[in-house]
């Protein structure tokens, strides 16, 4: 039985954000327990583990926002009302604004947008001062249709990659699939860097650092210090192991080793590194330091001391666990070279991400590279080692039971304190998207409701023993929208599963586009059937399938089902999840027979019935006002395995398959160019277009 919560735990939790129930559906309150909301409190620094220690702190957070002039962040929308903060000041409060350009004004009046500062004097003489955002009232609605590809970029080899895709491989897919087929866009999985030693997580899902790319994406031969490198015999020797595990893959049906592909590439960085850089190469990367600042040298050093001391910075010496400690100040010195290694890496990679958005560009592409920015980060890397101040310790992300998963889920990714992102004015969440949106197109925020609340589960805990934790959203939002507005880029958020009431509302009144999954969108409201095309709501990235689903080939002859069996992943009968997919897939065909999008399918006479369906799946998508459309690309060679499969660790090979054909034969970049199933798929969105 869960304990009661008291009338003042109840208020205080309140008071910093921490939720005390939550509704999983719109009939159904669940209470949180008091350990649960205890620890939440602990983690934002505030101690509620005894009657009196809840009553203290109770009448200490009342007596602070008693007094208090202004939040540590507030928020004005270009062209809207000031802030309700700025304007319950009392009567006479002077203003002084130090703009983000080094301005000074006394009014609110045409402030340029940026994230300025502001001090207000009360007539009392109490002052206090301020982080001020002011952003665009929304983003901009992307004009025109656009469809593109979707793909996680590792399972895309082409005939030069070393063992899995690389961002070479990117730039021919985004090059060829604007010109040739007119997409408008490329979408790519989390490109963030990934926590080093064997086995690496594969899931890309959970970074080391989302502030930086991983250089195992580089295409090696583009570096143009490649071409230099005084020990050729020694690289042309890694580039034939590269080869041959390249061809273990495509032709040998091995699984993709990612931690095989950086230990090459690691060996050829270090011979190029050795290679001085030109003058101009030379300004080049001194710009690139110089920009990145500290957040660059805390990345670098501590990819240097994980060369030392291991992954996990909880393991190392007591003094190197404080990124400003002088232990790790000295360590930095003795370390140099590593460091500047790592550095030059982030460097290489950045720039080698930002030439495939160009190529992207240059090829049509009117939104070019969708990258997708993970929730979290591992809470042995290197963010979580920066950034310490910014998170909750003894907290990981995750989320409620649900119809789906009655346990819950735990993500095991630190979340950031909403109290210390108000008080630095979201500088690292600044940093972030500034980084991601100069080499991106577009956006997709996996979780975005994330920018809402998050379920805060307590370590050791399951994650049932979790409760909600509240993020000022509309700051979040602020800031998202005033970085993608000066990048010209489009935000998707992937707003599936349980979404709490007015979040969608709020990112469309902002301009972030949803994603709309076709399984999914069924009239909840009403009959529970299939939601005809011209009732999906426009704004919003529409697509078969994704990463963490079934294929649209597995899904339509019911394959899905029979993998989950064989892996003792369902919860009933085999029989019973049978003709439930099969009633589920029989009314969307009914739905696509009745619009008559089963006729005319363009892959000719030789069209299978399968290729037939996936073909009019797509018509079905293109019927409906979405803005973007995605197409999942190993639907288009008709891949049955899906990617990732949600529940299972080692019994499935999540995130380490290559693209593949129907029979399961991987498939390289030059084939799916020249494939005649992927062109007939993609000349029905040209035609529909």
């Amino acid at each position: 039985m869960t304990e009661p919560l008291g009338e003042d735990l109840t208020r205080l939790a309140a008071l910093h954000g921490v939720a005390v129930s939550f509704r999983p559906s719109p009939d159904r309150t669940v209470t949180a327990s008091a350990a649960a909301v205890t620890r939440a409190l602990a983690a934002l620094g505030v101690d509620a583990g005894t009657p009196e220690a809840t009553r203290a702190a109770l009448a200490a957070r009342e007596r602070e926002l008693a007094g208090r002039l202004l939040p540590p962040t507030v928020v004005r929308w270009s062209g809207g009302d000031g802030p309700d903060a700025l304007a319950d000041l009392p009567e006479g409060t002077r203003l002084l604004i130090e703009t983000e350009q080094g301005e000074t004004r006394a009014s609110l009046a045409q402030l340029p947008p940026g994230v300025h500062t502001v001090t207000a004097t009360a007539p009392d003489g109490r002052t206090a001062r301020a982080h001020l955002v002011v952003a665009p009232p929304r983003l901009p609605t992307p004009t025109g249709r656009s469809y593109g590809l979707l793909v996680q970029l590792y399972s895309l080899l082409s005939g030069r990659s070393w063992g899995m895709g690389d961002l070479g491989d990117l730039a021919e897919l985004a090059g060829w699939a604007g010109r040739a087929l007119g997409a408008g866009f490329v979408q790519v999985n989390p490109l963030h860097a990934a926590v080093p030693g064997a086995p690496t997580d594969p899931s890309p899902y959970r970074p080391s650092s989302r502030r930086f790319p991983d250089p195992v994406h580089l295409r090696i031969e583009d570096v143009p210090e490649f071409a230099y490198v005084t020990d050729p015999e020694r690289l042309r020797g890694l580039r034939e192991r590269a080869a041959r595990l390249r061809e273990t893959v495509l032709g040998k049906g091995a699984l993709i080793d990612r931690d095989a592909v950086w230990e090459l590439k690691r060996e050829a960085l270090e011979l190029i590194a050795a290679v001085p850089l030109g003058p101009g190469r030379r300004a080049a990367y001194c710009d690139f330091l110089a920009r990145e600042g500290q957040s660059l040298e805390d990345h670098a050093t501590w990819c240097a001391l994980a060369e030392v001391h291991g992954s996990d910075w909880h393991r190392w010496p007591q003094g190197l666990r404080d990124p400003r400690s002088a232990d790790t100040a000295r360590a930095r010195l003795e370390l140099m070279d590593r460091v500047d290694l790592h550095s030059r890496l982030a460097w290489l990679t950045d720039t080698q991400l930002t030439a495939a958005q160009r190529t992207a560009r240059e090829a049509g592409m009117p939104l070019g590279i969708v990258h997708d920015l993970a929730v979290g980060v591992h809470p042995g890397g290197a963010d979580a080692w920066a950034q310490q101040d910014h998170l909750a310790a003894g907290m990981s992300v995750g989320a409620p039971p649900d119809a789906f998963n009655a346990r819950g889920q735990d993500w095991g990714l630190p979340p950031w304190r909403p109290d210390r992102l108000a008080e630095s004015g979201y500088a690292p969440y600044r940093r972030l998207l500034r980084a991601l949106f100069r080499y991106a197109g577009a956006l997709r925020i996996d979780h975005v409701m994330g920018l809402f609340r998050l379920w805060w589960v307590p370590q050791g805990e399951p994650p049932t023993e979790g409760t909600y934790v509240r993020y000022d959203a509309e700051a979040m939002l602020a800031l998202l929208v005033l970085e993608a507005s000066r990048a010209g880029a489009v935000v998707i958020g992937e707003d599936l599963g349980t979404v709490e009431p007015g979040v969608r509302e709020a990112l469309r009144e902002r301009g972030v586009l949803g994603t709309s999954v076709l399984w999914f969108e069924r009239d909840w409201d009403g009959d529970g059937r299939p939601l005809a095309p011209d009732a999906w709501r426009a704004d919003c990235l529409a697509t078969a399938t994704t990463h963490d689903l079934p294929s649209t080939a597995a899904r339509l002859t019911g394959e899905h089902v029979e993998l989950r069996d064989r892996l003792d992943l369902l919860n009933r009968p085999v029989e019973e999840e049978r003709a439930e997919a099969a009633a589920d897939t029989g009314e969307w065909l009914d739905l696509l027979s009745r619009l008559d999008l089963l006729q005319g399918t363009g892959g000719g006479a030789d069209t299978s019935s399968e290729e037939a369906e996936i073909q009019a799946v797509h018509r079905f998508l293109l019927r409906t006002p979405a803005r973007m459309i995605g197409v999942w690309l190993p639907d288009a060679v008709g891949d049955r395995r899906p990617q990732n499969l949600p529940g299972t660790w080692d019994q499935y090979p999540n995130w380490r398959l290559p693209v593949a054909d129907a029979e399961g034969r991987p498939v390289t970049l030059e084939e799916l160019a020249a494939s005649s199933r992927l062109h007939a798929l993609m000349e029905v969105l040209r035609e529909e277009r």
